[in-house]
C-alpha cells in the first residue's frame, strides 16, 4: 500500500477560481456558465441551419426557463431528497449553490417538464426539442462532473487503485482512506454519451429515439457507477440513484422496445384499387 499510495492523488485544488474580498468567482460556477454557453451555442447553430423549429427570440425564451429549471430542480431534488436533515438543520445553506450540491434527476424532471409546457405553448412535438437538446445536455453534465471533482464533493469509495484520490473530509480535514474518483468516472461517461449521440443523430430515426437512447444509456451506466460511489444512505445495498436509474432504464427501454426496435417489416400489399382495374380490363378483353 504504501509504494501505491506515493502514486495516488491527494485533492488540494482551490474550488475558488478568483478571490475578491466578499465576491468570490469559483471553477463550479464558472463551469456551469460555460456549460450554459455551450448549450446555447449548440442549439443556436441548429436553428440557423433550419434544423431546429425555433425562432431566435423562442430560443432565448426556452433557455431562459431551461437555466431556472436546471438550477431549481437539480438544487431542491438535491437537498430534499439525498440530504434533507442537513439542510433543515442549517436552511441557510439552501441556496448556497456556489459550494455545490445538486442533483442529476431534479434537474432533469425540470428539463423535461418545461420542455412539455414549451412545446406545448409553441405546438411542437416534445421531442422536437429533446432530441436536439440531449446532445448538448451530455458535454455539460461532462463539465458538471469536472466541476464535482474541483469541488472535493460526491467521492467514491475507498480504493487502492494508483489512480485513487484522498479527498477532503466535508467536516475538515482529509479522508483517511484514498477513494476513486467517481466524479472523473461519470465525466468520462457522459463524454462518451455526447459523442455516440452525436454520431447517432447523423443518421435518419424516428422522433424521440435520441431522447430515450439517452435515458437508456445515462441510466445503465449512472447505475453501474454509483457502485463505486459513496453514499450515505442505501436501501438493500442500492443508493437513491441507483434506484431512480432502474426507473429511467425500465421505462426507456420499455419505450424502445415498442416504437423503436420491435417493428416488423410486412410486405406492402398492392393497393385494392389497381386488382379491381385489372380485372376490368381482363373484363373488356
Amino acid at each position: 500500500m504504501g509504494d501505491v499510495a506515493h502514486k495516488m492523488f491527494v485533492h488540494n485544488i482551490d474550488p475558488v477560481l478568483i478571490n475578491l474580498g466578499p465576491v468570490e468567482i469559483r471553477y463550479y460556477g464558472l463551469i456551469y456558465v460555460i456549460g450554459f454557453i455551450f448549450v446555447f451555442f449548440y442549439l443556436n447553430k441548429l436553428v440557423e441551419k433550419k434544423q431546429l423549429k425555433l425562432t431566435k427570440e423562442h430560443l432565448h425564451d426556452y433557455l431562459f426557463y431551461l437555466i431556472l429549471g436546471v438550477l431549481i430542480g437539480g438544487r431542491l431534488f438535491h437537498v430534499f431528497v439525498y440530504n434533507p436533515s442537513y439542510y433543515l438543520a442549517n436552511p441557510s445553506k439552501i441556496l448556497a449553490i456556489w459550494n455545490g450540491g445538486m442533483a442529476f434527476h431534479g434537474a432533469f424532471l425540470a428539463i423535461v417538464l418545461v420542455t412539455y409546457w414549451f412545446a406545448k405553448k409553441h405546438k411542437l412535438s416534445i421531442y422536437d426539442l429533446t432530441d436536439k437538446l440531449v446532445i448538448p445536455i451530455a458535454f455539460f453534465l461532462f463539465l458538471g462532473r469536472i466541476a464535482n471533482f474541483i469541488n472535493g464533493e460526491l467521492f467514491g469509495t475507498p480504493s487502492t487503485l494508483p489512480w485513487a484520490v484522498r479527498f477532503p473530509d466535508p467536516k475538515g480535514g482529509y479522508l483517511p482512506d484514498y477513494r476513486h474518483p467517481s466524479q472523473i468516472y461519470e465525466a468520462i461517461k457522459n463524454l462518451a454519451i455526447f459523442s455516440f449521440l452525436s454520431f447517432q443523430s447523423k443518421r435518419k430515426a424516428k422522433k424521440g429515439y435520441l431522447t430515450w437512447l439517452f435515458i437508456l444509456l445515462y441510466g445503465i451506466l449512472r447505475f453501474l457507477i454509483e457502485f463505486v460511489r459513496f453514499s450515505y444512505i442505501k436501501y438493500m445495498g442500492l443508493s437513491m440513484g441507483q434506484y431512480l436509474c432502474i426507473l429511467m432504464v425500465i421505462v426507456s427501454t420499455y419505450v424502445l422496445f415498442k416504437h423503436y426496435w420491435n417493428k416488423k417489416q410486412l410486405p406492402k400489399k398492392q393497393p385494392k384499387q389497381k386488382k379491381k382495374s385489372i380485372t376490368k380490363r381482363k373484363a373488356r378483353k
